[in-house]
């Protein structure tokens, strides 16, 4: 039987995705710049992974029984940046410091700013490659531990993607989850008006993965495919998730304009009273 979540630990969880969503939206109209839309609507799976399925300790981040979670779509790091925070690796004032000169959070992820962050990343579509060796890596040392890779749906036009998911199926991975953020959109437009990806859970299973589609903003739902995804051992698995990108802020949901824009400071306070009150 699944982990079932019971209400007292979905409210928590809802309660915890508030948060990261109120930090995301203060974070960019400080900095001025960065990602809104693909943060907004990643921050119920953040909240599942942070407070909730990953093995890992904000206090001693170099555990080597912790769970790997490599961002490769690195634009949407400040909802990685928030979920961090509020789970305790560094103070929750510091989010404010996005993209300002000598700050530890960048616009994009640097591990050498920020150790416990399992990789740098900016080009799209390397995560999943860096994934994959940190598998193999961890599976010739014998260890247990998972491997969770985030991707963006518009950073699956990348070639490397597909190279990389190729030689997980191949391998057998089982210690790999990947994690699709299947919002639909991309920086120019509509996924499928730019390069359109369906069928994309065939795709995936022709390369040998284990694939699941699931409605990325149902706590249960994603729960529940993260603990199947955990019992399959002789192959990779993908959950794709389809997410609503600007979730919680209806006057920018699904709208391609907001993926690259952060809200000014008029916004940012229109969008967090409507996160306080709606969500």
């Amino acid at each position: 039987m699944p982990n079932i979540l019971d209400e007292t630990e979905i409210n928590l969880l809802k309660d915890r995705a508030r948060d990261i969503r109120v930090s995301v939206v203060e974070m960019l109209a400080e900095a001025g710049s960065g990602h809104t839309a693909g943060s907004l609507g990643m921050a119920d799976i953040f909240a599942l992974l942070y407070f909730h399925t990953l093995k890992h300790d904000p206090k001693n981040p170099e555990w080597e029984e912790r769970d790997r979670l490599v961002l490769s779509n690195g634009h949407i790091c400040p909802v990685m940046y928030a979920a961090m925070a509020h789970s305790g690796y560094f103070p929750v004032p510091e989010l404010l410091t996005l993209r300002k000169f000598g700050s530890r959070l960048q616009g994009h992820p640097h591990r050498e700013f920020l150790p416990f962050v399992e990789t740098s990343s900016g080009p799209l579509g390397e995560g999943l490659s860096q994934a994959v060796g940190m598998t193999l890596a961890l599976r010739m040392d014998k260890k247990e531990n998972f491997v969770y890779c985030l991707m963006g749906d518009g950073e699956l036009d990348e070639g490397q993607i597909w190279e990389a998911a190729m030689q997980a199926g191949k391998e057998k991975l089982g210690k790999i989850i990947g994690i699709v953020d299947r919002n639909n959109i991309q920086i120019d437009g509509r996924t499928d008006q730019v390069m359109p990806l369906e069928p994309l859970a065939e795709k995936w299973k022709a390369f040998n993965w284990h694939t699941q589609e699931i409605d990325g903003h149902d706590f249960q739902a994603l729960n529940i495919a993260v603990e199947e995804a955990k019992k399959v051992t002789d192959k990779p698995s993908v959950i794709i998730a389809r997410t609503i990108s600007g979730k919680g802020i209806p006057e920018i949901e699904g709208d391609h304009r907001w993926h690259g824009k952060a809200p000014n400071k008029e916004e940012a306070e229109r969008f967090i009273k409507t996160l306080q009150n709606v969500l």
